[in-house]
């Protein structure tokens, strides 16, 4: 057995629907501009090429949501729900768009919680994103419902409440690049691997975030959770 110099990190993980093991989180990535509203209501523009990629740490996800602090370093946080799919699978190098799915342990919603200031600043230096990605408990993720109970989800609504009031909503088949898509091509730069997230793009609608809000946020028919922010 390995030993250490200090007490090693714990593995993030998340809960599973219908058993008490856990899904370990090894990587996250996140689909850029995967709703062409979204890009519309940031300046930006969709292009049916390839899909755009960042990450986050896998320590950033706060499993279940929750209460958390407000984060620091920004004066203008905005929420981004999304689409959360779970692998189940190591791929053996590039994965075919046929058998894409096959990797695919479960899906969750969660929220992309986004440092904005920060991001505009980066892009306006042409920047990377890190720090307006990037940074402790930016996703906040509900509990697993494994792709066996799930079944089709295309049609499904995903949404945001922040306060009661509806701030984000699309179905699923809005999204420019779907699962299988997805899941493409990340294996053509990635070796992807069971334990792996990734956050699919949100809806129009993002918006500030203050201390003291509530979150509440779902997929019809499947998965929902809540969440708020220390006042």
């Amino acid at each position: 057995m390995s030993r250490y110099l200090f007490p090693a990190p714990a593995i993030p993980s998340l809960a599973v629907r219908g058993t008490a093991a856990r899904f370990p989180v090894h990587r996250i990535y996140c689909v850029g501009r995967n709703f062409a509203e979204h890009a519309k209501e940031m300046g930006a523009s969709v292009e049916r090429g390839t899909p755009t990629f960042f990450m986050k740490p896998a320590d950033a996800v706060v499993p279940g949501g929750g209460d958390m602090p407000f984060p620091r370093g920004t004066a203008d946080l905005h929420h981004e729900v999304e689409l959360v799919v779970a692998l189940g699978r190591d791929a053996d190098g590039e994965v075919p768009l046929a058998s894409a799915l096959d990797l695919v342990f479960g899906y969750g919603v969660g929220l992309d919680l986004t440092r904005r200031d920060l991001q505009a600043i980066a892009k306006d230096k042409r920047l990377p994103w890190d720090t307006a990605k990037g940074f402790d408990r930016s996703a906040p993720v509900s509990e697993i419902v494994p792709a066996t109970e799930a079944g089709a989800i295309a049609q499904r609504r995903l949404w945001l409440e922040v306060n009661g009031e509806l701030r984000q909503q699309a179905t699923l088949d809005r999204m420019v690049f779907g699962v299988a898509e997805v899941i493409q091509a990340l294996s053509t730069l990635y070796d992807l691997k069971a334990g792996d997230l990734v956050f699919m793009g949100t809806p129009a609608g993002v918006a500030a975030l203050r201390p003291g809000d509530r979150f509440r946020a779902g997929i019809d028919g499947l998965v929902e959770f809540a969440g708020g922010f220390a006042a």
